[in-house]
């Protein structure tokens, strides 16, 4: 049986054939952080080593999840920032970062519900949700995951250019406007996990991090981290 076309998948089919029909005119011949207004990025300076009660771990407790291998991750990701910190109270928090210059077609980063089963990791449950600060909401995908005893929530979230997305609808549609603007598309996965048995707490923690990390850098720079509004 046919059904007919929702409204929302025809505006989206006309927004993917313009695009399509501007992009040779308008091929992507730069990076939006290629220009003199804008560095380019440097995970290792954007992201301060100590911050609120949260400092790194020189001795790392626990090691960060990085499933693919050099080759592929050199091939995916331009810079890749992987940090342990832990707070006043001994709470930890293993940081990962990824950055690509330009995340068209394969290229297109690597999600954790994907990388960890190709760890070993089981992903118990999942869901989508809002991780609040006090500069707006973050849309985020939350994972529970475990290998043997290690169990394993995290919080991640990916963003194109300066946005936040959830969907491919929500990506392709950042990637269009950034298209037909002459950018090429760049993206950063940010991801936060704890090793901790109880999933609640571990991701109530890991909004505590986000929250103080993003209250530690320049607005900026939570735009470029977490799609949040520089206004």
């Amino acid at each position: 049986m046919m059904f007919a076309p929702t409204r929302r998948a025809l505006l989206m089919s006309t927004l993917m054939c313009t695009a399509a029909a501007g992009a040779y005119a308008l091929r992507p011949s730069k990076n939006r952080t290629s220009s003199a207004v804008e560095p380019t990025v440097d995970l290792e300076l954007l992201v301060p080593k100590q911050f609120g009660d949260w400092r790194e771990e020189a001795q790392q407790v626990a090691q960060v999840v990085n499933p693919q291998t050099q080759e592929l991750l050199d091939k995916l990701y331009n810079q890749i920032l992987s940090r342990n910190y832990v707070s006043k109270g001994g709470e930890r928090i293993m940081l990962s970062l990824a950055y690509g210059g330009d995340q068209r077609g394969s290229l297109e980063a690597h999600k954790p519900e994907v990388c960890y089963p190709a760890q070993g990791f089981q992903v118990l449950a999942q869901s989508d949700g809002t991780l609040g600060t006090a500069y707006g909401s973050i849309p985020v995908r939350r994972l529970n995951t475990s290998m043997g005893r290690r169990v394993e929530p995290l919080t991640y979230w990916f963003t194109v250019g300066e946005s936040t997305v959830q969907s491919r609808w929500e990506k392709r549609l950042v990637e269009i406007r950034l298209t037909l603007t002459g950018q090429i598309p760049d993206g950063l996965l940010f991801r936060v996990s704890s090793i901790d048995p109880d999933p609640a707490h571990a991701w109530k923690v890991q909004e505590q991090f986000v929250n103080a990390l993003l209250s530690a850098v320049e607005a900026k720079d939570r735009a470029r981290l977490a799609g949040l509004s520089v206004a």
